[in-house]
């Protein structure tokens, strides 16, 4: 569980915010508007409590309970995926686990009220009234049928009592040797009885190994069958394993999802010591991978020295399975091994949380370091609690990648951070570069890679100008680092001749003041003079400034670093509405077109 966001509104609710942070940790996030001071300051409440539950951090609102639900609704769906949200009152006379009381809302929240000398407001049954939530077990173990949950819960309320394993959560049910319903924990296959629940202890490590390409049928089937004719239940498998070279083997990948387990990769070194325990050492893959076993080598290193093989290698033409049982279940925080790592390179748009995706957001809420130069970091605000920041500056964009690239060749989730789109002038295509050129670890080149768009500065300008996208258009760096002057000027030559809305990035820097001169003074010879021209500073951040003006009035010194530059076409045009505001558009070409009604 990620640390907690701890949210105030005034600074009455201060002292109380720091108790909590005394008790559970995390970081105090306070309204900009009305608290001087928070480790996390926010502008408006709804959107950035919505963009924490999205981002699945616990959430503890010093703030009325009924103001909470309301600002949180909208993002509210599904039970099973919400994390931990509870209003505390800025007495501390009452603590409320709102949602996510079987993911430790609960669970915090009696943290909490002990500490302040209160009771916790739990409303959940099973909480109540025997410490655990039946439906819901602890990590490491799974119900086979959540469906009969309510049943079994409503008839030990009633008084009946339970045939109980000797397992510490389930310490606190009402058992009797003769009990009228069942609740039990094996690895072993086969379908629950009438009144019983059955949990499975996710304990069992699938080894695998498989021939680069195998089809994840055949590879799947071969899990599968191992299992079942073991007598084994697919669901108490905690983790799928093999070696470092097959991190990246797709029918690995889909045998984890398949089984909703992790995949553990270790090298050969590690597997290689595992050989006096091997049940079918072979020279064979020795020779090939340098390790004497696979399936069952990967097994046995992820249960350690307590584990034992209880399936030995079966195989196929491609593939090879074996099993091992460990001295206890899985959890997240001690998996054995590395994971396959992932590197996630996400626009953040402009900066402002209303302006990036879902999807971005989640997946800086999913990583475990972010990669990024500071200014961009800092922009994710709330996002960042609890997780690695590797902070680069301007100029060193190449070992910015390659570190977020290595990092998550180690096992790690990493966000690498971009403004804007990343995949427009930033850190997308440097990733496919290195991968291309070479030069990183084996781990390095087999992570797992996601693309996700971000609102690109020239929409951003645009969407704030108007809509002088309306119709054909360029972009156009005017930075000659990376790209020869005199191919620059053909561009933008070639722009003017075609008549394209051009937006212009990087046009101007400390050092660098006349090609943005020159672009105006070419476009000049190709468009009228009062041809809009959109200057738009700071976008989506404290000190935004949008100006039109006109092509033969602009003012090289009017423009910074931080500026983009869109110069409409020939037919772009302006308008100003009621409140006397100038927009910008350009035409779709409807005018000219029979039936439109428009006039050219």
């Amino acid at each position: 569980m990620s640390a907690p966001a701890i949210v105030i509104l005034s600074p009455s609710a201060m002292a109380i915010a720091e108790r909590i942070k005394a008790v559970v940790g995390g970081q105090i996030h306070g309204a900009r508007k009305r608290v001087a001071q928070a480790d996390v300051m926010f502008e408006d409440a709804g959107t950035h409590l919505r963009a924490l539950f999205a981002g699945g951090q616990p959430i503890m609102a010093v703030m009325a309970s009924g103001a909470v639900i309301r600002l949180l609704a909208p993002v509210l769906a599904d039970k099973t995926a919400e994390p931990p949200v509870l209003a505390v009152a800025e007495d501390g006379s009452a603590v409320v686990p709102l949602l996510g009381g079987h993911h430790g809302a609960n669970d915090l929240a009696r943290r909490i009220a002990d500490a302040f000398g209160v009771a916790a407001a739990v409303t959940t049954a099973g909480d109540l009234r025997f410490g655990v939530a039946l439906d819901a077990p602890p990590e490491g173990c799974r119900l086979d049928n959540p469906q009969d949950a309510k049943a079994v819960m409503a008839a030990l309320i009633a008084g009946a009592r339970a045939r109980v394993p000797a397992v510490d959560w389930l310490s606190g049910v009402p058992h009797a040797d003769d009990g009228a319903v069942a609740l039990t924990v094996s690895d072993i296959a086969r379908a629950p009885e009438p009144g019983e629940l059955l949990y499975r202890p996710q304990h069992l490590a699938l080894g695998l190994g498989c021939a680069r390409g195998a089809s994840a049928d055949e590879v799947l089937g071969l899990a599968r069958r191992t299992l079942a004719d073991a007598g084994l239940a697919e669901s108490a498998v905690g983790c799928v394993t093999s070696i470092d070279l097959k991190a990246d083997e797709p029918a690995l990948q889909a045998v984890a999802e398949h089984f909703g387990a992790p995949l553990r990769v270790f090298d050969a070194a590690r597997l290689e010591a595992e050989t006096p325990r091997l049940a079918n050492p072979s020279d064979v893959v020795f020779a090939e991978v340098g390790t004497h076993g696979v399936a069952e080598a990967a097994a046995l290193a992820a249960c350690g020295a307590e584990g034992e093989l209880i399936v030995e290698k079966r195989k196929t033409a491609n593939a090879t399975a074996a099993v091992a049982r460990a001295p206890r279940p899985f959890l997240s925080d001690s998996l054995p091994g590395r994971a396959r790592g992932a590197l996630f390179v996400v626009g953040i748009g402009p900066g402002a949380d209303s302006w990036r995706s879902p999807e971005v957001t989640a997946l800086a809420a999913r990583a475990t370091d972010l990669v990024g130069y500071s200014l961009y970091l800092d922009l994710l605000g709330p996002l960042t609690a609890g997780k690695a920041r590797h902070d680069f500056p301007l100029g060193r964009e190449e070992d910015r990648v390659r570190h977020a690239m290595e990092l998550a060749g180690k096992g790690r989730d990493v966000a690498l951070v971009c403004s804007g789109d990343a995949g427009i002038y930033a850190m997308a295509t440097l990733v496919f570069e290195l991968l291309a050129k070479g030069g990183l670890s084996d781990g390095a080149r087999r992570i797992e890679i996601v693309v996700s768009p971000g609102i690109s500065a020239l929409q951003a300008a645009a969407a704030r100008a108007g809509a002088p996208l309306g119709h054909d258009f360029c972009t156009i760096s005017l930075s000659d680092l990376l790209t020869p002057w005199e191919h620059i000027q053909t561009r933008v030559r070639a722009a003017a001749q075609a008549d394209f809305v051009i937006a212009f990035y990087n046009p101007v820097s400390m050092k660098r003041r006349t090609q943005l001169a020159f672009a105006r003074d070419e476009l000049l010879k190709a468009r009228p003079a009062d041809t809009p021209v959109i200057l738009a500073t700071n976008l989506g951040r404290d000190g935004e400034a949008v100006r039109i003006v006109p092509l033969a009035e602009l003012n090289i010194d009017d423009v910074d670093m931080l500026t983009v530059v869109i110069v409409g076409s020939s037919e772009t045009r302006t308008v100003r509405t009621g409140d006397g505001r100038l927009w910008a558009y350009t035409p779709r070409g409807y005018a000219g077109k029979s039936g439109s009604g428009m006039t050219p």
